[in-house]
């Protein structure tokens, strides 16, 4: 099936954790139970894997390629979408794993810009994001924005300017910014054949309000449950409740900021949350202290105890 027969994306996409062994090496055995948590635990179907929250720019292409292909597989006839990321510093190695994607069953694949040399230009971009869609043409193509990563901070209407015409596998954006007008102005003025999710957790109420078909994000790996009932009630026209569960995310992720939240935090917790088996974050990334992490469950059980 071709990109152009790619129904729009929707839904809840679990931002995934690389998991890796005490000795700091990938643990591809905790994959399979990842799957089946996400699904019968928190009801998220489609996941988004080798991002930042998988610590992609800590990882080698080959340990990547192991990771997507192991997650892929474990991931058929059980979740509706695996969108691979791709991005690299080098265009190179993006092509490769973009190639590499087509391959093992991708649905999707993702790239984030460059950050180290940095485009100076939309068109700059354009043309790196072209060179790394060009490796997988059966594949649609997403731009991964998200510019407190990168510091690429154009605007993404300006990226998008025209960029079907150099990428036909081109369907659309992860929004991780918190430029709404950004945002809307895409959602509003681009193919409506593209899919826009909104990758901001703590904002998801925003985005979905500004025309979000569905978001990624990591805080889903363990409160999926929770934003799914946000996003039903969106759907409802129970705009109250809605903010309900967002007012009590926000609540935790603020508490959490204190105590220096951050991917090794936050894989932390997923761990404890979940039960898995998720190992220590890869250097520079620091493990969490544990008395944190339990400061950090107490308060995710206390607020949302009612739920």
């Amino acid at each position: 099936m071709g990109p152009s027969a790619e129904k729009k994306l929707t839904g809840l996409f679990a931002a995934t954790f690389t998991p890796f062994t005490t000795q700091g090496e990938v643990n591809l055995v905790e994959i399979g139970p990842y799957i089946d948590y996400l699904r019968e635990k928190q009801g998220v179907n489609s996941i988004f894997v080798n991002g930042t929250t998988g610590e992609s720019m800590s990882l080698t292409v080959a340990e990547r390629k192991i990771l997507a292909e192991e997650w892929c597989q474990k991931a058929k006839g059980k979740l509706d979408q695996v969108i691979v990321h791709v991005g690299c510093l080098s265009l190179k190695d993006a092509k490769e794993l973009a190639g590499h994607a087509v391959q093992i069953g991708a649905h999707a694949i993702a790239a984030m810009s460059p950050f180290f040399f940095k485009p100076k230009t939309a068109d700059a971009l354009r043309s790196f994001l072209q060179e790394v869609a060009s490796a997988a043409p059966t594949l649609p193509f997403y731009y991964y924005h998200i510019p407190s990563v990168t510091g690429v901070n154009m605007p993404v209407r300006d990226v998008l300017e025209g960029i079907e015409e150099l990428i036909p596998t081109f369907r659309g954006v992860k929004f991780s910014g918190t430029d709404l007008m950004d945002f809307g102005y895409c959602v509003n003025n681009y193919p409506p054949h593209w899919s826009f999710l909104y990758g901001t957790d703590e904002q998801l109420l925003a985005g979905l309000a500004m025309g979000a078909d569905g978001a990624v994000g990591s805080t889903y790996n363990y409160a999926g449950r929770h934003f799914n009932k946000l996003m039903s009630a969106f759907k409802d026209g129970d705009v109250v409740q809605a903010r309900k569960i967002q007012f009590k995310m926000q609540e935790l992720l603020c508490y959490a900021m204190k105590l220096g939240f951050d991917v090794g935090v936050n894989k932390q917790l997923m761990s404890e949350l979940s039960g898995l088996s998720l190992g220590p974050p890869r250097p520079p990334v620091t493990p969490c202290p544990s008395a944190h992490v339990g400061l950090i469950v107490k308060k995710y059980g206390h607020i949302f105890a009612d739920c």
